[in-house]
């Protein structure tokens, strides 16, 4: 595989080495502790910035914050008004698109052509919230009482939203949270991950100078297991919406029990993507390849567990893992990198810790299996694309959420089985189907216990199109008018006329 050369890189103007607060209430403060902590870059350890470290101290007065102005003037603000806010963040995030898009790469790595690729997703979706701000109503209901009584409902915010996110795409992750919390009147204390918290926090500067009023959107950096829990477990916060791994999501449903506070969660996945011998082989190997070897692997819905054929298996996986060693590796900010870093030092030992077991287990690695630390790499945290063949479903590398650029290929022979064995995992996240025949296409599509389900595409996304999981890849859904909802409390209303 290609590994790219050291490049010069002239330091982002957010990322110059300084200190960066935490908003709360309009305003940029330390931690109450004074405490701080570093982000690096995780392709060259270079220093990105100091970053305010909030604790349970900071989220109370965050909730507090953002209780006030959902109770004061921000409930007397109008659709029109709301609508207007978002689309007037939009145009600002548009503008700074590029600096935005490099703030993603330097924090988390991913390669620049992935995080400009964005554009059309992070634009979309808040300019999609901002035409759903306009719509949300409740409805008359004929009700069968003998009395004249009128019944209708009414759709209102639910209140004080706590949102936690993953490192793996922070922009697209930020307005995930924060812009269906204003489209529907709600208001939002978000805790971005302490690996990469950068990008939320230059949003949060986007917001003001849109004219978000203070308290509306406040952002919290810190650790998960200080400043995360104690937004998860506030008595004052009426709903946590978290994306991340399964065990940290079991840990916020417990948290909410205090107060039972609505929980919607995007959680792990382990997905299967499946090929038949009648697809189009030369769309399905970079479409299966890049659905696990995109953003280093580091995608909840990755598909991972490449089920493929038998009477295609040989050819079809030798064809994957000779993809995988063209990739390009290197730091992400250059464009011609198409795989960058794992993003932190923890994920690094994580993943590499599975290529040992894979091979221990008895898969063979065709391609890759280890770190690069070759040249430019050195001070980075790469690791090849792999591909192991030879996978059986009982494997570890097959069950278990490993969240880097490892394919894990199982060979099929009956259509009948290969569905048992596709459900056969506690996720159902994402899935993929690769096929010239529209009606196995459908009886696989309806039979996978997953939320989205890829037929010769992969990770197709769309503002308008819900997004979220089965099982223990977590409940409620994001995008679409269900994302919306999630947001959203309903009232009935009874009114005697006679």
């Amino acid at each position: 595989m290609a590994v790219t050369q050291a490049i010069p890189i002239t330091r982002h103007p957010y990322a110059d080495g300084s200190y960066k607060q935490m908003l709360i209430d309009g305003q940029w403060i330390d931690a109450a502790s004074g405490k701080r902590f570093e982000t690096h870059n995780p392709a060259t350890g270079e220093l990105l910035a100091t970053v305010a470290e909030g604790d349970a101290e900071d989220i109370n007065r965050a909730v507090a914050a953002a209780r006030r102005a959902f109770e004061g003037p921000w409930s007397k603000v109008k659709p029109y008004e709301r609508q207007g806010l978002l689309l007037k963040l939009a145009d600002l995030v548009e503008k700074n698109f590029e600096e935005l898009s490099q703030l993603d790469t330097l924090d988390m790595g991913a390669p620049i052509s992935r995080t400009r690729g964005n554009r059309l997703r992070v634009l979309g979706m808040l300019r999609y919230y901002a035409g759903q701000a306009t719509v949300l109503h409740g409805e008359t209901i004929e009700n069968s009482l003998p009395d004249e009584i009128f019944s209708y409902t009414l759709k209102e915010p639910i209140g004080v939203v706590g949102a936690i996110i993953p490192w793996n795409g922070p922009l697209a992750a930020t307005v995930w949270k924060i812009g269906p919390a204003i489209a529907t009147g709600c208001t939002v204390v978000l805790k971005p991950a302490e690996e990469a918290p950068l990008t939320s926090l230059r949003l949060a500067e986007l917001c003001m100078e849109a004219g978000v009023p203070p308290g509306v959107v406040n952002v919290v950096p810190g650790y998960g297991e200080t400043a995360g829990a104690a937004l998860a477990s506030h008595p004052d916060v009426d709903k946590v919406a978290f994306t991340g791994s399964h065990l940290t999501g079991q840990s916020i449903i417990r948290a909410s029990a205090g107060n039972l506070k609505r929980v919607s969660l995007e959680l792990g996945g382990k997905s299967p993507d499946i090929v038949f011998a009648d697809a189009d082989l030369e769309a399905a190997v970079p479409g299966a390849a890049m659905a696990v070897f995109a953003n280093s692997g580091q995608i909840c819905s990755a598909g991972t567990r490449l089920f493929v054929e038998q009477k295609v298996y040989d050819e079809f996986v030798g064809r994957v893992a000779e993809f995988g060693k063209k990739l390009q590796v290197g730091n992400g900010i250059d464009p011609n990198t198409q795989i960058g870093p794992l993003v932190s030092k923890d994920q690094l030992e994580r993943v590499t810790g599975y290529l040992d077991i894979g091979q221990k287990e008895g898969a063979r690695a065709m391609v890759g299996g280890g770190r690069l630390t070759e040249g430019a790499l050195a001070k980075g945290y790469f690791v090849q694309p792999t591909v192991f063949a030879n996978v059986q479903d009982n494997m570890r590398i097959a069950q278990e959420e490993i969240f880097g650029p490892v394919i894990s290929a199982i060979s099929f022979k009956d259509s009948d089985e290969l569905v048992k064995r596709a459900n056969a995992t506690t996720f159902g996240l994402g899935s993929g189907v690769w096929t010239t025949n529209v009606s196995k296409a459908h009886q696989v599509a309806k039979a996978l216990r997953a939320g989205s389900v890829w037929v010769n595409c992969y990770q197709a996304m769309d503002p308008a199109v819900p997004f979220g999981g089965y099982k223990m890849s977590g409940y409620g859904r994001e995008s679409g008018k269900q994302h919306v909802e999630e947001y959203l409390n309903v009232k009935a209303v009874w009114i005697k006329t006679a």
